[in-house]
């Protein structure tokens, strides 16, 4: 996957600056037939993510109930959780503040208002606003699972886990027998779900060359353009919270060497960076978890399937640097108090970002207009979001990963040794 990687951005960059598509045809069909094969392992990705999913948090709530082990799991997972997404949201403010990528920086109003991207994304957040706060809430309860599913990659992922953790509690008030058929089901399920993942993985290095070809023969190296001080702040956040905050606590709570820690994950990175999607690098970062970090599957299954959702601190560190950047932009200086708001507001929203590429869009936009800052800004940065985008993915699973460490690094030696045991029985 690595050579895939490697050779995709070297072609890719060789066939934009040498054989641009409107003087060499072949190098149109030459992307159609890389974008064939990255559809057809991202499809094999996505369309078991659901199963996998439901599965997996049915399950790991299912056993961990059983086990006791539930409340303590579900604490520290959330604990790790809210305390790593505000450090990533103050990190944000911090190096903005500090480093002032918006500053002077020169841009077209009048285009910017007409761009079709910033259009697009304005109808969502007009959408978004119209609902009342408690709204938001009631929808994390589903009215109906099934059609939550069908809608998960359009922002309903959410509720759908929230289902399976409320059925995966109540099946563990009625289901006494750990051999249960309706348990074994849904293992069955579970497993299925993975083998498909390892035919898809035959596909990976072929697939991954295809995707990030095209993304290097559409871009080209300059893609920065007058925002490359603003992706610079992006990247060194992104760094701070993945080199530093992650490695101290890795080190620390989790007990156990950074750089090994990473060089084991290193897969599920390069996935993530190449996919720019959590719920599609979900499969491989469970796989990762259970087979390489050895952790205890109840674990696993529960926080890294919620933390491609619920724990995106790399979505959470961008949304702060771009309101802040786009507040630079456009001279609006934000007081104390607007700026803890969107701290809080960058740990909250992260929560709800889709786990796709551009799922953090409207959701940054709808932060922007909170603090008065208009909404055509956001294209700004379109340009480069894409590239940004594979960055804040890789730190939101690098995020899932460490957690599930934390977590179980945090667990007594009796608790971890009653779950292997489960697991064998």
């Amino acid at each position: 996957m690595i050579l895939g990687f490697v050779l995709g951005v070297a072609f890719g960059l060789i066939g934009y600056y040498f054989f641009p598509a409107t003087e060499f045809t072949f190098m149109t069909r030459a992307s159609e037939v890389f974008t064939f094969v990255g559809a057809i392992f991202l499809r094999l990705i996505f369309m078991v993510v659901i199963p996998l999913i439901v599965s997996a948090l049915m399950l790991g709530t299912l056993e961990l109930s059983q086990g006791a082990s539930f409340g303590k799991v579900g604490g520290r997972c959330l604990l790790f959780t809210v305390v790593l997404s505000s450090i990533a949201a103050v990190i944000a403010i911090s190096i903005t503040n500090l480093l002032k990528p918006g500053v002077g920086l020169d841009y077209d109003e009048a285009a910017l208002a007409a761009n079709q991207g910033v259009l697009a994304i304005q109808k969502n957040v007009a959408e978004a606003q119209a609902r009342p706060w408690f709204q938001y809430l009631v929808d994390l309860l589903p009215q109906n699972p099934i059609d939550s599913a069908v809608r998960a990659f359009s922002g309903e992922i959410i509720a759908l886990m929230v289902f399976a953790l409320f059925f995966g509690w109540a099946l563990s008030t009625v289901i006494k027998d750990k051999e249960h058929p309706f348990a074994q089901v849904l293992d069955v399920i579970f497993k299925a779900s993975m083998r498909i993942i390892e035919l898809a993985m035959v596909l990976a290095p072929y697939a991954i060359f295809g995707i990030v070809f095209n993304t290097a023969y559409r871009m080209g190296a300059g893609f920065l353009g007058n925002v490359a001080y603003f992706a610079f702040v992006v990247l060194l956040g992104l760094c701070l919270q993945f080199f530093v905050v992650y490695s101290v606590f890795l080190a620390t709570i989790g007990r156990t060497n950074p750089l090994s820690f990473y060089k084991q994950c290193r897969d599920v990175y390069l996935y993530a960076f190449s996919t720019a999607s959590s719920n599609a690098t979900l499969p491989i970062a469970l796989a990762c978890a259970e087979n390489v970090l050895k952790i205890p599957s109840r674990i696993a299954r529960f926080v890294v399937t919620i933390g491609a959702s619920a724990n995106q601190n790399g979505s959470g560190l961008y949304e702060g640097v771009v309101v802040m950047f786009m507040a630079q932009v456009f001279n609006i200086d934000l007081t104390l108090g607007q700026q803890v708001l969107i701290i809080m507001m960058s740990m909250l929203a992260c929560v709800g970002t889709a786990g796709v590429p551009g799922g953090s869009l409207p959701l940054i936009v709808v932060l922007m207009v909170q603090v008065g800052i208009p909404a055509e800004g956001i294209g700004l940065i379109l340009g480069i979001d894409r590239f940004l985008d594979m960055c804040r993915t890789t730190l939101n699973v690098a995020g899932d990963l460490v957690i599930a460490k934390l977590t179980t690094a945090s667990l007594t030696e009796k608790d971890l040794a009653d779950m292997r045991e489960a697991e064998v029985v």
